[in-house]
């Protein structure tokens, strides 16, 4: 009886441990659940850190190169050659100056025959006083001879610093205008009024004329003056407004040369050809040098030949 008894209770504490197996099972899957959570999260955090990258790279682009770009190629622009450097201390090319003259010839020529005033002194003195039309009152005001405002003016104005600062000048809606204005200032004030006895075409009497009225305090004035309307020819639209044959103003010969100055006076009869032969020359030579778009030649026409 007694072995059949122990065999009994051994029997019902196996019974008891194969119930509990199965909590102890669970409570480890339990526990593998958390594992595999916790292991997905580096994954998830090494692909989110790996993003960043881009961006990081996206932040090196091109931004610096496309502002170096502009200083590489500014000063290349700067270099050009410098021929003039007017009144209003703006420095152009010859280029430039060919360019105004083409495109304000006929609004002197107009004056001249309005106001009596030479084509060469209005176009002489628009390039002067105006740098060719790059000067700060001409690009802004359009004002191409630096007209002031005086009591008269009733239209619109701009400040611009001349003799004292803030001064105020008058402001166009054409640069035609301006040229307008110019001529009236001229024919209105009694102090210009010896001009007007002068010869139309004696450009050279104008520009010392204009000085000795008190129009410029530049003691150079006249002589500046003089250079521009000899160096590009103006004289030549004088003589058209007038209907004469173009010829130099007080030249008592017909070369001035000398290897100083390394220039020449065109003169009636001549051409690129017989120029470049006199002065041992190639055609090309003396286009480059005086940016001469074509072959005409003007009299009077000063030229660069060395």
């Amino acid at each position: 009886m007694i072995k059949r008894f122990i065999l009994l209770v051994f029997a019902l504490f196996l019974a008891s441990c194969t119930v509990n197996k199965p909590v102890v099972r669970t409570t480890k899957t339990v526990h593998t659940k958390p594992r595999t959570t916790v292991a997905s999260n580096p994954k998830t955090t090494s692909t989110s850190t790996s993003k960043p990258v881009t961006p990081v790279q996206t932040s090196k682009p091109s931004i610096t190169k496309t502002n170096e770009k502009p200083q590489e190629t500014s000063p290349v622009r700067e270099n050009q050659t410098v021929i003039l450097e007017a009144t209003t201390k703006v420095k152009v090319t010859t280029e430039m100056v060919l360019a105004y003259i083409e495109k304000y010839k006929s609004v002197a020529k107009e004056n001249m025959i309005k106001s009596g005033i030479p084509a060469s002194i209005t176009l002489g003195q628009a390039i002067l006083e105006s740098g060719a039309g790059t000067g700060p009152l001409s690009v802004q005001a359009n004002n191409h001879f630096g007209i002031k405002c005086h009591k008269e003016w009733t239209g619109p104005s701009i400040s611009h610093d001349d003799d004292t600062t803030g001064e105020c000048f008058r402001k166009y809606d054409d640069p035609s205008l301006s040229f307008r204005d110019h001529s009236f200032f001229l024919t209105s004030r009694p102090r210009y009024a010896d001009l007007f006895k002068l010869e139309k075409d004696d450009y050279k009497s104008w520009a010392k004329g204009l000085k000795s009225a008190g129009y410029a305090t530049d003691p150079k004035y006249p002589d500046k003056l003089i250079g521009l309307i000899e160096r590009y020819g103006l004289q030549r639209f004088d003589a058209e407004v007038l209907g004469k044959e173009f010829v130099p103003v007080a030249k008592t010969e017909t070369v001035t040369y000398s290897e100083a100055s390394e220039k020449y006076v065109v003169v009636k009869g001549d051409t690129l050809y017989s120029i470049s032969k006199k002065f041992n020359i190639s055609i090309e030579d003396i286009k480059r040098k005086n940016n001469l778009v074509d072959n005409t030649l003007s009299l009077g026409q000063t030229i660069i030949v060395k």
